[in-house]
């Protein structure tokens, strides 16, 4: 295999670090798996992800919204119902955290195995 010309590393380092900035922190790609399979409410999130704060679930959420990830919905209910949805730009992430789950699950058998 030959290596890779320093520039072109340093553009693949420089394309991760842009995308670790983005995905940052312990919720948003477990807030963007769970929307890549349906749309949810707040509420519906807040429940699913155990140990989220709602200051914090609001914070992720506002930050992906703004990078085009996730869209948030107002339904003109009383009361008002917000939903949230991956974009298609968003979607273009469902191969990472497939990927991600795929690792966690053989990481988890090989631990388990080790007991």
């Amino acid at each position: 295999m030959e290596p890779i010309p320093f520039s072109e590393c340093q553009i693949k380092i420089r394309a991760i670090d842009d995308t670790m900035e983005l995905l940052s922190g312990k919720w948003k790609i477990s807030i963007i798996a769970r929307l890549c399979y349906q749309p949810m409410r707040y509420s519906e999130l807040l429940k699913n992800l155990n140990g989220i704060s709602g200051k914090m679930l609001s914070r992720e959420l506002q930050e992906l919204e703004i990078n085009g990830v996730i869209d948030r919905t107002v339904a003109s209910t009383k009361p008002l119902a917000v939903s949230y949805s991956v974009t298609e730009y968003g979607m273009s992430l469902k191969t990472l955290t497939d990927t991600i789950a795929d690792w966690g699950l053989l990481h988890r058998k090989r631990i388990l195995e080790d007991f």
